[in-house]
């Protein structure tokens, strides 16, 4: 019986397991284009035949895609099996946002937690950074830079956490919420002090996740999850309740037309 042949991986599976990894860790982002061929063979030590054929086996998963002319770029495929179902019943169904803000809560609270514990330099100076942006955006009436910066902010965060899962479905969350975090931010503005409360809160969190406190980086992004469900409601409560009211007063004159003459 002759013996069992070893199986040699070959040099573009090898490629495509390497670059897969760069997107899994989140080096490589959607909407990212990968070098020009040259230098990526060059960087990887590789043939460009066997880089194009490594890509190739990337394009079949829908991994990357390239474009006519303009390179080849990293697709969103791991968060839009997530993004583009929940996207269309948020829509239709706006009481989710309170469930998405629970999920939330619990998904945020871990990574805040690991990434106090897992954070390289690296990371901690791309949430400096985060958190510097975010911090100006406070100082300036911009809605959506403010939620574009905010959504940077516990990204890196989510990332620092060094879990591939949860920092892709925290992404991809995020993005689901974009345009929900754009509408509590409004919200929010009509609450007095709001804005400082939601500086502090993120303050503490970076404060925790810098000084490495696992347990303290949790505590505060829960306690700034809440703060934001609990405020929202409030203000949703306000609000039907002044609906009411103008559709009460509006259909007293409607009934008694001679109470405004």
């Amino acid at each position: 019986m002759s013996p069992a042949k070893m199986q040699v991986p070959r040099i573009s599976d090898a490629v495509a397991a390497s670059l897969e990894r760069r997107i899994l860790e989140a080096s490589l982002k959607p909407g990212d284009r990968l070098p020009p061929e040259r230098e990526l063979a060059a960087e990887m030590g590789v043939s460009r035949p066997s880089l194009r054929e490594a890509i190739q086996k990337l394009a079949s998963k829908g991994m990357v895609q390239s474009r006519q002319g303009g390179g080849t770029f990293i697709t969103d495929r791991l968060a839009s099996s997530f993004f583009d179902p929940w996207r269309d019943m948020l829509g239709a169904h706006p009481n989710l946002r309170e469930d998405m803000l629970e999920f939330r809560r619990m998904l945020e609270g871990q990574a805040a937690e690991w990434a106090a514990e897992r954070a390289t330099g690296d990371d901690l100076a791309r949430i400096d950074q985060a958190f510097t942006e975010l911090t100006a955006a406070f100082g300036v009436d911009d809605l959506d830079n403010r939620s574009r910066c905010d959504i940077a902010f516990h990204q890196a965060i989510g990332e620092a956490a060094h879990n591939a899962l949860l920092g892709h479905l925290s992404s991809a969350l995020l993005r689901l919420m974009h345009d929900n975090i754009r509408l509590n931010l409004g919200e929010l503005n009509g609450v007095p002090a709001a804005g400082n409360l939601l500086k502090n809160q993120h303050t503490a969190i970076h404060a925790a996740i810098h000084e490495r406190k696992p347990a303290a980086a949790r505590a505060a992004a829960e306690t700034h999850i809440d703060f934001v469900r609990e405020t929202l409601a409030q203000s949703l409560r306000t609000a039907a309740r002044r609906e009411t009211a103008a559709r009460r007063l509006s259909s007293d004159f409607s009934n008694n037309p001679s109470s405004s003459s």
